[in-house]
């Protein structure tokens, strides 16, 4: 009996469709109707011989089946992505020194990068990991090509790639103290937004705080946190497991989000810096796929060389 072959496209629509949560959201997010999107989860459904959602007029809802699958979908889809990759831009081929800021989803980095070198064996890159300003201050000095850290509000330096909402993340027992308390916070050391967001909008609200933890690393905060010291301040892309968000229901204020950008590309590192980025956002896509919302502005113009 052969088996029959599961159709990419389809894969990719059932995992857009599980995580935007509904058929009509998947549909804009892929520039499809609803009604292609359906055609696509039918079929592959039809393949499997199994449903993969639950649907009716109020609700929705992944099946048993279809959360199995989508362990599945997205290593293919993985798997799929890296190999048109490697084909499709075989000749990248430099050295690329890249800054990256420290709580930009420190716990994917490292897995990120070791599968972008397996991909493009002949690009070196040299990689540096600090706080957002003194990457970008390296970067002014020469001594980066490339950066990725936050911009800041209304800052029109970079190109924009990714947006990840704030959070206040809270070990997953913990409870807040009375208001009349001061919440124990968790931060890097000063100067960092995410540590002067948190004691702003604390300070706003009427609420008091300590600082019981610093620490230079972004690792070394999530470390803090889970080990039940206190809450932080992190992008969502950042809150792994054993600790949880904190929301308003709680007491704790909004924060908004945080906007990451690329800085540095130029018509002359270009060949590498697209491919690495490129690779890096659609890794950590696949890796956290709800983590962070898309960008919005379209790539920009490479920086004058």
């Amino acid at each position: 009996m052969s088996l029959p072959d599961l159709d990419i496209d389809a894969l990719r629509a059932f995992v857009t469709v599980a995580d935007a949560g509904g058929f009509t959201a998947a549909a804009e997010r892929l520039g499809r109707t609803q009604s292609a999107i359906s055609v696509k989860i039918k079929r592959l459904e039809d393949a499997l011989g199994r449903r993969v959602f639950e649907r009716t007029s109020r609700s929705f809802a992944v099946t048993r089946d279809g959360e199995l699958l989508l362990g599945y979908a997205r290593r293919l889809l993985e798997l799929n992505d890296e190999t048109v990759r490697r084909f499709a831009e075989p000749a990248a081929e430099g050295d690329l020194r890249l800054g990256v800021a420290e709580y930009f989803v420190p716990q994917h980095l490292a897995t990120v990068l070791g599968r972008f070198a397996k991909v493009y064996p002949r690009v070196n890159v040299e990689v540096q990991v600090g706080m957002s300003s003194e990457m970008v201050a390296a970067l002014d000095a020469g001594d980066l090509d490339l950066v990725i850290a936050k911009r800041e509000n209304g800052e029109r330096r970079g190109r924009m790639i990714w947006r990840d909402p704030l959070r206040w993340a809270a070990p997953v027992s913990f409870t807040l103290p009375d208001p009349s308390l001061p919440v124990p916070l968790c931060a890097l050391r000063a100067p960092c937004m995410f540590r002067g967001l948190a004691i702003k909008a604390l300070a706003e609200t009427g609420r008091p705080w300590r600082l019981v933890y610093t620490s230079s690393s972004m690792i070394g905060v999530q470390a803090a946190v889970r080990a039940g010291l206190g809450v932080t301040v992190l992008g969502e892309s950042s809150v792994v497991e054993g600790m949880r968000v904190l929301g308003p229901e709680e007491g704790l204020p909004e924060l908004g989000e945080v906007e990451i950008a690329v800085f540095g590309e130029t018509a002359r590192n270009r060949r590498l810096a697209e491919p690495l980025v490129g690779f890096i956002l659609d890794s950590l896509r696949a890796l956290r796929p709800a983590a962070a919302s898309a960008p919005a502005d379209l790539p920009a113009e490479a920086e004058a060389a």
